[in-house]
């Protein structure tokens, strides 16, 4: 089905889909490396029992860092930083204009950075990322939730030849349940769940992202990353 258009809301003091509304010399500016924080929300960055993920404190920590290297002076080529908001069905804790669809203040987006509203798990998918991200430009990725829009958004990022990496650590997600079903007299009961611990997901994915050509980082491997590799 196809994604729904962006979404606007008015409360922000800021343009919410930056990608649509650029100049032509905005539009005429490559830049050499891209940051792309997803859904650094209060929804899914909020306390565990308020239904964030777990360790969100640490992960709001590290995204908070490598944000503050990309605005750094010394970021040499500095990056194009572009936040990724995902919206929600109606009823959703992150449905457009809820509590939960805010970005998490410490990490909101500055007047200069790009906001580009989603619903498909893709960043790509529905949404006009492609005019900002060019295809030769390295992705820096972070943010949430590592099983679905981490992974889509880095899988779609591959396919179109840019260089991706993946920071571990300041990208999460939640316990992933599966529940097996049995047949009783033909009807179908829910059995109890098996859990997988978030960490075991993230490296899952990393490691499926890796095999797909990503390269996956640690947190103190930021500082270079956002130098200049020239010197």
């Amino acid at each position: 089905m196809e994604a729904a258009a962006p979404v606007s809301h008015t409360s922000y003091p800021f343009p919410p889909d930056r990608a649509g509304t650029q100049t032509p010399e905005e539009l005429s500016e490559v830049p050499e490396r891209v940051l792309l924080i997803l859904g650094a929300q209060e929804a899914p960055l909020g306390p565990p029992t308020n239904g964030g993920v777990p360790a969100s404190a640490a992960l709001r920590a590290s995204i908070e860092r490598v944000l503050r290297h990309a605005r750094a002076p010394s970021a040499d080529p500095a990056p194009r930083i572009i936040h990724i908001r995902h919206c929600g069905e109606p009823g959703d804790a992150d449905a457009p204009g809820a509590d939960g669809w805010a970005f998490v203040p410490a990490l909101a987006p500055l007047a200069e950075e790009y906001v580009v509203d989603k619903r498909a798990p893709s960043a790509f998918a529905g949404t006009q990322l492609a005019r900002l991200v060019p295809r030769q430009a390295e992705i820096i990725v972070v943010g949430v939730q590592t099983d679905f829009c981490v992974r889509a958004t880095c899988a779609a990022a591959l396919a179109r030849g840019n260089e991706v990496f993946l920071i571990r650590g300041a990208h999460g997600t939640y316990d992933r349940r599966e529940y097996a079903c049995v047949e009783n007299s033909g009807k179908i009961g829910r059995l109890g769940a098996r859990v997988t611990p978030a960490e075991m997901v993230v490296r899952e994915v990393e490691e499926e992202l890796e095999d797909k050509g990503a390269v996956v980082l640690e947190m103190w491997d930021v500082p270079a990353l956002f130098a200049d590799r020239d010197r």
